[in-house]
């Protein structure tokens, strides 16, 4: 169960990551409202916030939330973009996020 909340937690942190950085990307890039900047902020602030809830050492948890952000940021390429990931970047995905455990899930001296 704590892997399950770690990993939502981690998604979350990512999801909000992403679309802080989506938002401006679209009114760079396709035009869109500058009103896009309002939401944009918020989801930025609300990023830096999940990261917070984390845990670990703060350098810990940015190393293992890699691991994460590329799973995420591949599940919006496919989703959002429309472009479905192919075998290398499944690859990649789940190299990360063994990474992600090695860094999270190893026992530790307190």
């Amino acid at each position: 169960m704590a892997l399950f909340k770690l990993l939502l937690l981690f998604g979350l942190t990512a999801l909000a990551e992403i679309t802080g950085c989506y938002l401006p990307w679209l009114w760079l890039k396709q035009q869109g409202s500058i009103w896009l900047l309002l939401p944009a902020a918020f989801s930025l602030l609300l990023f830096v916030w999940l990261l917070t809830l984390h845990p670990a050492a703060a350098g810990r948890v940015y190393a293992a939330y890699g691991g994460v952000y590329v799973v995420v940021a591949l599940l919006w390429l496919w989703l959002v973009d429309g472009v479905r990931p192919g075998m290398w970047d499944l690859l990649g995905a789940l190299l990360a996020l063994l990474g992600m455990g090695v860094i999270m899930l190893a026992p530790r001296q307190s």
